[in-house]
Formats: structure tokens, C-alpha cells, sequence
């Protein structure tokens, strides 16, 4: 029940909301009676300069500048929340910084000197008022305007341009970064630290998801100008929100350049100045942030600049990583041929996670994990996973490997995702059986793996091309941690399964669409434990095994008869899996349903019928079989070659053992059976192939 102080706190919050929208619609109305066509004029000349709807802006001069960091170590003050807040700084800056390069600015242009407001965007977009104290942000007025895309910062830019017959635009990066600096070459136009009043509760927030954020508390408030302007006049250049820039993100090119313009095209759009909700590392003048064009939230807002756009080129987009290049299109003659099925075939573990030791972006060697796997129309299979230091911090981005067909080992890894310093989450693949694979992912407003988005691209050329992202369900919220079990059933939906919620109590969700991928939402029940894996039975009803949540010490199970909607649980035949374990839940080719899991000593293994026909006790990596839909579970054997006992990698640089009773003993895994009929298993570093022959044979005792 709320409290009385928590709904008089609500009631208040949204009063002040509806009084402002409308207050705006009355400003707005009012306006547009005393001004529907204002005359064209001069541009302006003279050192300010204030526009039809009060927007207040500074000229800045032609020169040059310093563009991204050095390689200069930065000060203590900047890389302290490494150790007070569990995060991970790059003690030089970000490698997306670099190679620094100078800039020369050869033409004058206006800047606004603070972000575009409620009350002056909503003299655009009347409705916009609606969604102010969306999450208890950008209440008042004078308040930055967030929720508001890249295009339709452009389209109010172009709206202004038609008002008042001057060239409005956003910014380009290097004027952004031009203009932030304002003549230093320090890290922020402050100086070397940012004074307090920039810092707007720095965190790695997870607001507004409940269940690890303070809730309202992280709650701040937006009003523009009210900090000290940089040596320009120019306000909330570090923080406060921030703000959309011209630019296709690529990266840098190290020669001297003349009025930039970024790349002539990619995936995400530059924003800049860095915001409220994050820490100082991400607010100095040369850091660079950005996201999808269609991307909103309460981070987010824009100011305009007065000036024709430079004349100059785009750059060619990024060049293609090593994973897009000299694929093989054409489908094999014999991808469909696999082992004598009469035989049991097993093959791993591989390593197929192969990035330098050292690295720390845009892939990292710290901390590679969650993985995704598929299979190509030419037969390749494509692994993705994410790749960072910390799962909480904004560095995190997703690499990929692929294995060619015919060949033994993967291809050293590559960058497949990074939204520059989101929380690149949850990575997963899927193959449609016919011409398309599909990469779906988790996007996070900002830092953590709570207040996430998700989107999906395809690809009909095995990989080498993908098509822009859609974000599919937009909200930065719960419910929204993609997991790699995507399925689609004999009727057509598609379900992805979402963890819940960022801990490990909150079950996990679908996510579901019933008109082949154009909309989605979330049925509304819930599956016991995380991580679930989930399968279609015979009869239409899904099957769900999950992580935690256990019942009478055993895996859950959960089942749905009505597509997620409702479930219903009982315990499992199966010993739970935990911390940094994830299962894998599919159906085979030729009926029967598999599970791949974890057994840990602290729950008492698991037990198996070795090839003497001795029962025993085994640990670590297993498979079952079920040849009744889940209704028993007779075929259970450990992940083991049968050979001597040898040394492998596991998850983040550990060892461990393979023997006859101990197996690989964690790792999120993602399964795939390709249409030779091998069924691919990787963990969160290696790679197994084995046919359902080699299933269902018991394991083997050492020799």
C-alpha cells in the first residue's frame, strides 16, 4: 500500500505536470496568433543574437582546435569512482577519442546558449507537453526537453528555419566539441576537474527500474543555464543532458581536417556533453556518446546552432570488420550432409572467444560472456557476445566470431555492436531456416542493465550487411533483458524471452509477436527464474526452465498454456544452476526436447549411468534428453570427450580440469542445431558439437 507522504509526492508530481502542459498550450496558442509568418531578415552579425521564440544565441569565431584525447593519463579526481562506485574509467580516455587530430573551424556560426527547452520546443510540438514528468524529468518550463529523437531535433530545426528564415541545424561533433572547449585544451572547460555544481547524481543509475535504484530520489532537476558559462557564454556544455549532434558516429582519422561532418552513414547518431545520472568521465569536452536516431529518454536533449551547413564531404562509413569479409555466399551442396547419424560424433571444446590479452576497446579481454550462436544459409556459424570489464558500465559492447564452413577454428573476434557508452546488453541471434538471420539485442538508456530497450536488424547475406536497427520495444524499462532463446512456434509467433528484472528474483518475460515481427508486447506473466530457456511442446503450450526461484531445492519449471500470459510451476527433475550459469533449452530435429545445464558441487551434482553401467555422481557441464515432452527426462550424460584428464579455459581466465566426472563448470550458454543435424553448444568461451547419436550414449569412464 502507498504511504501517504509517497501519494501526496505523486499527486504533486503530477499537478505540476498537468499545469504545465497546459501553461504551454496557452503560450503556444499565443504565440502562434502574434506571429504565423515572420518576415525575412539579415542574418545576424553583431556577438548575440535573440530569434523569434526568445532563443538566446553567441557567435562563435572561425579557428582551430585539438580534437579527442591524448594518450595523457587523467587526473585522479576524474577516474575516482573506479574504486568508490565498482565501475571501470580507461585512465586515458576513451579509445574512440583518439587518433587526436586538428580542426579547423573556417566559418562563423551561432550557438544557442543553453538546450532547447520545454516551453520553446513545445511551440513546435504541442503534444510534447504530455510527456513532461515522464519518470519525474523535465517538469517545468525551462527545463532541457527530452524523449526527443534525433529527428525530430532535425524537424524542429527545420521548423525554426521556416519561422524565421535562417538556417537553424544541430550541431556537427567537431563544432560541438569546438565550442565546448572554448579555447582550452584541458579535459573539461573548467579545467581539470568539473566543479560540483556540472555533477548531477553521479552514478551508474537504474532508474527507473525498482529494484536496485533509489526510486524518485535520483530524480533531479533539469533547468537550463543555471551553472557557470564557459568562456564563450555558452551553458550545460558538461552535463544537464545530453545533446544531439549532426554526425553519423565513426571513427576518427587521424590527418588535419577542415569543418568535419562525420560519416556518410551508420548506425548510431553523436550526442554530446554527457548528462545528469553518470560520472564526470563522461562529461568532459572530448568524450563522445552515442545512439540510435530513433532513441528517447530522459538523458537526451539538444540545442541548436544559427549557420549553413559546412560544404564538406562525408567520410566513406566505417570500413567492414574482419567478420564481414570474404564470405562465401553461396549455399554448400552438402550443408545439409552431416556425421553418420548412426554414430556418436563429438568435436570441443574449442575456444571461439579470441581477443588479445590487454585489449580495453572496442573489444576488451576482461570480461566476455552471454553468448549468442546461429547458423548461416551458407553454413557458417555466427557467435556473438557482449565484451567489457563490468557488466554495469557504459564500455560494455557485443563482438562476434564466426566458423567458417569446412574450417576448424573460429575467426579472431570482432565488434558487431557498441552504441557508444550504452550498456550494450543481452545479445541474440536467430536464423529463420531460409535466407535471413536476425541479431536482436538489449540498448540501455545509459550505464546498468536495468532501464533497457530493445532492438532488432537482419541480415540476408550471412553477415556481411545488416539492416539499420529498429528499436522494437522502446521503453527504457524492466522486462526488456533480452535472453538467447528466441523461438518461433508452429503458429507463427515469435517469443523472445526478457529477464524480468536486473536481479536474480524477478522471473523472466516474454516478449511476443504475433504478426511476423512488425510489433511486439509483453503477454504480461512470468516465468520461475532467470535466464529461462523455453520450447513449444507438442500440444502448443510453452515449457520454460529458469535460473533461481528454485522448488524443493530443484530447477523450476514453468508452463503456459495461453502464450505467456499466465503459468503454472512445479520442480524439475534437475539440480538449480546459479551465479554466472545460464542453461539452454531446445527441441531437436527429430523430436526430442534437450537440455544443457550445470551441476554444482554444492547441490550434489548430478547422476548419470557411465558406459559400465555404474551409476554415479558427476559435476559441471550435462545434457538430457526428453523423448515425451518433458514428462521424464531418461538420457543424461556429462560434456566429456572420453579422453585423459587435460586442462581447458573457462569463463574470465579460469581453469579448469576436464575429467570423466568433472566438466566445463560455468558459462551462459546458447545452443543452435544446424541442418546437418550437429547441435552447436557454446559457453561463454567454448565451443561443442556432438550429434544426438552422441547424446544419447553414456559417458565414458577414463582411460
Amino acid at each position: 500500500m502507498i504511504g501517504s507522504e509517497a501519494t501526496s509526492e505523486i499527486m504533486t508530481l503530477y499537478v505540476r505536470r498537468w499545469f504545465g502542459v497546459l501553461l504551454a498550450t496557452c503560450q503556444i496558442a499565443s504565440a502562434a496568433f502574434a506571429q504565423t509568418d515572420t518576415e525575412k531578415t539579415a542574418p545576424p552579425t553583431g556577438p548575440d543574437f535573440t530569434n523569434s521564440i526568445g532563443m538566446k544565441f553567441v557567435r562563435i569565431e572561425p579557428g582551430r582546435f585539438g580534437m579527442g584525447s591524448s594518450d595523457a593519463k587523467l587526473p585522479p579526481a576524474v577516474l575516482a569512482p573506479e574504486t568508490t562506485e565498482r565501475v571501470w574509467l580507461r585512465g586515458n580516455g576513451d579509445f574512440d577519442e583518439r587518433p587526436a587530430h586538428n580542426v579547423t573551424i573556417s566559418t562563423p556560426f551561432y550557438m544557442a546558449v543553453h538546450e532547447v527547452t520545454n516551453q520553446q520546443y513545445e511551440q513546435f510540438n504541442q503534444l510534447h507537453a504530455q510527456l513532461r514528468g515522464k519518470f519525474g524529468y523535465s517538469i517545468d518550463g525551462d527545463e532541457a526537453v527530452v524523449f526527443v529523437g534525433w529527428q525530430e531535433a532535425t524537424e524542429f530545426c527545420n521548423w525554426l528555419s521556416q519561422r524565421d528564415g535562417y538556417p537553424y541545424r544541430l550541431p556537427t561533433e567537431a563544432e560541438w566539441e569546438y565550442a565546448c572547449r572554448a579555447g582550452t585544451t584541458t579535459t573539461f572547460s573548467t579545467g581539470e576537474t568539473l566543479p560540483e555544481e556540472f555533477v548531477k547524481n553521479p552514478s551508474s543509475s537504474w532508474y527507473p527500474v525498482p529494484q536496485r535504484s533509489r526510486g524518485r530520489a535520483e530524480v533531479v532537476p533539469l533547468n537550463v543555464a543555471k551553472t557557470t558559462p564557459n568562456a564563450w557564454g555558452l551553458y550545460d556544455m558538461h552535463g544537464n543532458v545530453e545533446e544531439w549532434c549532426q554526425d553519423w558516429y565513426g571513427a576518427y582519422q587521424a590527418d588535419d581536417q577542415i569543418d568535419p561532418v562525420g560519416r556518410s552513414e551508420g548506425d548510431f547518431k553523436v550526442t554530446r556533453g554527457g548528462s545528469h545520472s553518470t560520472f564526470p568521465f563522461y562529461l568532459r569536452s572530448s568524450n563522445r556518446l552515442g545512439t540510435l536516431p530513433e532513441d528517447k529518454s530522459w538523458y537526451i536533449g539538444f540545442r541548436v546552432v544559427l549557420g549553413e551547413m559546412p560544404a564538406t564531404p562525408t567520410v566513406p562509413k566505417d570500413p567492414p570488420a574482419p567478420f564481414q569479409q570474404n564470405v562465401r555466399q553461396e549455399i554448400p551442396v552438402d550443408v545439409t550432409k552431416g556425421p553418420d547419424s548412426g554414430q556418436p560424433y563429438f568435436r570441443g571444446p574449442r575456444v571461439y572467444v579470441k581477443i588479445p590479452a590487454g585489449s580495453e576497446g572496442p573489444l576488451f579481454s576482461r570480461h566476455n560472456h552471454d553468448a549468442g550462436i546461429t547458423e548461416c544459409p551458407n553454413g557458417d556459424l555466427l557467435a556473438n557476445w557482449y565484451t567489457t570489464v563490468t557488466e554495469r558500465g557504459r564500455e560494455i559492447a557485443v563482438a562476434v566470431s564466426r566458423l567458417r564452413y569446412g574450417q576448424d577454428e573460429w575467426d579472431d573476434a570482432s565488434p558487431l555492436w557498441d552504441a557508444p557508452d550504452r550498456n550494450d546488453h543481452c545479445p541474440a541471434l536467430y536464423y529463420d531456416g531460409d535466407k535471413t538471420i536476425y541479431h536482436v539485442n538489449a540498448l540501455s538508456a545509459a550505464a546498468t542493465w536495468g532501464p533497457l530497450a530493445i532492438i532488432m536488424r537482419s541480415s540476408q547475406d550471412n553477415g556481411v550487411n545488416w539492416s539499420k536497427a529498429r528499436i522494437i520495444v522502446p521503453e527504457h524499462v524492466g522486462r526488456h533483458q533480452v535472453i538467447e532463446s528466441i523461438i518461433r512456434t508452429r503458429s507463427g509467433a515469435w517469443i523472445i524471452p526478457c529477464d524480468a528484472g536486473p536481479g536474480s528474483t524477478e522471473g523472466t518475460a516474454l516478449q511476443v509477436s504475433l504478426d511476423d515481427g512488425k510489433t511486439w508486447s509483453d503477454p504480461g506473466g512470468t516465468i520461475r527464474g532467470i535466464h529461462a530457456g523455453v520450447v513449444e511442446l507438442t500440444d502448443g503450450r510453452l515449457m520454460a526452465f529458469g535460473r533461481g526461484q528454485s522448488i524443493d531445492g530443484r530447477m523450476p519449471m514453468s508452463i503456459s498454456a495461453d502464450l505467456g500470459k499466465t503459468w503454472t510451476y512445479r520442480a524439475s527433475p534437475f539440480p538449480p544452476v546459479t551465479g554466472s550459469q545460464r542453461l539452454v533449452l531446445i527441441r531437436l530435429k527429430d523430436g526430442p526436447l534437450f537440455l544443457a545445464a550445470f551441476a554444482n558441487k554444492d547441490s550434489g551434482g548430478i547422476q548419470i549411468q557411465d558406459d559400465s553401467g555404474t551409476e554415479r555422481t558427476v559435476y559441471g557441464l550435462y545434457t538430457s534428453l526428453s523423448y515425451d515432452d518433458g514428462q521424464t527426462w531418461t538420457k543424461r550424460r556429462l560434456v566429456y570427450d572420453g579422453g585423459p584428464p587435460r586442462e581447458f579455459m573457462a569463463l574470465d581466465q579460469a581453469k579448469f580440469t576436464l575429467t570423466d566426472t568433472d566438466a566445463e563448470p560455468r558459462g551462459y550458454m546458447a545452443c543452435k542445431q544446424a541442418r546437418n543435424g550437429v547441435v552447436h553448444l557454446i559457453t561463454s568461451i567454448n565451443h561443442y558439437a556432438f550429434n544426438q547419436k552422441w547424446l544419447e550414449s553414456p559417458t565414458p569412464t577414463a582411460k
